[in-house]
Order: C-alpha cells, then sequence, then structure tokens
C-alpha cells in the first residue's frame, strides 16, 4: 500500500475543468480520497499496535517491581549464629539488594526512556502527518473541519498522558526503589547495633 507523506497532500493537485460549472473530476478526487483513508487506517492500526507495545511494557515493568521484594528478602539467621556469620549475612543482603537496585534502576531507565522517546518520535511524526491531512481536509470541506481537529487534539492529549504517566511511572518507581533500600540499609543497622 502506498503512503500518503504530508508533501503529496499538500501538492496534491486535480486537473482543472474545462468549465467552472463541471467542477473537478470525481473519479480522480474519489481515488486520492481513498488513498487518505487507506493512509489513515494504516496510522490508526500503527497507533493501536504502539498502544499494546505500551501495555504489555507496563505489564512487564510491573512484573519486575513485584518479583524484587521477593528476590531481595534478607535470611532468618539461625538462633545462636555467630555475630561474624551475621555480619557476612548482612553484607550479602547489602550486596545483593545493591545489584537489585542497579539492575532495576539501570532497566527501568533504559525502558522507560526508550519508551518515551519512540512516543514522542511517534507523535511527531503522527503530527505532521495528520497536521497536513487536516489542511487538505479544512481546504475543501467546511463541514469534516470540528470533526478532523476534534480527533487531532484528542490524539495529541493521548500521546501527552501517556508521555506524563511514563515520566509520574519512572518518578515512582525511583522513589519505592530507594525507599525500599533505605529500608533494608536501616534493617541491616539495626543488625548490626544489636549484635
Amino acid at each position: 500500500m502506498a503512503m500518503l507523506t504530508e508533501h503529496d497532500v499538500v501538492n496534491m493537485r486535480f486537473k482543472e475543468p474545462q468549465r467552472v460549472e463541471d467542477g473537478y473530476d470525481q473519479d480522480e478526487v474519489d481515488d486520492f480520497l481513498d488513498l487518505v483513508a487507506e493512509t489513515i487506517a494504516h496510522l490508526t492500526k500503527e497507533k493501536a499496535d504502539l498502544e499494546a507495545q505500551l501495555q504489555t511494557a507496563q505489564t512487564r515493568l510491573k512484573e519486575m517491581e513485584n518479583a524484587a521484594p521477593a528476590a531481595a528478602a534478607p535470611a532468618q539467621p539461625a538462633a545462636g549464629a555467630p555475630v561474624a556469620a551475621e555480619a557476612a549475612n548482612a553484607t550479602g543482603v547489602l550486596a545483593l539488594a545493591q545489584k537489585l537496585h542497579d539492575e532495576y534502576v539501570s532497566n527501568g531507565k533504559a525502558e522507560s526512556e526508550r519508551m518515551i522517546s519512540e512516543a514522542e518520535s511517534e507523535r511527531t511524526r503522527i503530527m505532521n502527518e495528520t497536521n497536513a491531512e487536516r489542511d487538505r481536509i479544512m481546504k475543501e470541506t467546511e463541514d469534516n473541519k470540528n470533526a478532523v481537529l476534534t480527533k487531532l487534539d484528542e490524539d495529541r492529549s493521548a500521546l501527552e498522558r501517556k508521555i506524563s504517566e511514563l515520566r509520574d511511572f519512572e518518578r515512582d518507581y525511583r522513589g519505592r526503589l530507594k525507599s525500599y533500600l533505605e529500608s533494608l540499609l536501616q534493617n541491616v543497622g539495626n543488625s548490626d547495633n544489636q549484635a
């Protein structure tokens, strides 16, 4: 399927009618509108695919968050175990916590940046194409003007909300991870003080 570009839409010129009363060639206009409809359908499918990918990534991040507390739970020392064993255990827990922290922060940050970058570039591409399409439609039919503008605003708002949600998620994730690690450090500190 041949995708229309902004350039194609802006520079489309129909054959001039022989008489003003005849208007443009209906078949030529219909063919062009078919191409526009195919392009819009393709972009709508792409948008749905990207939303599905975003949902999958968010689910995966939640699964990783839920797995972190279980993997980082400290082992209980045996009653009467030597102080040195407790200190070694605490050191191991700290090392594991630090490793998990670094891994989750790195993965979360990379995934967040990738998703935001993809969403922003997709938003820019869609906005460029839809702005060109909007301009053509506004010139040809005043009746469709309000519907097209509403759709474009909804798309833009939806993309901006998704970007905002991703940024909020990243901020929240970092805060929760920091709190979790601080509580681990405090537990280790309390364990050392009791010993």
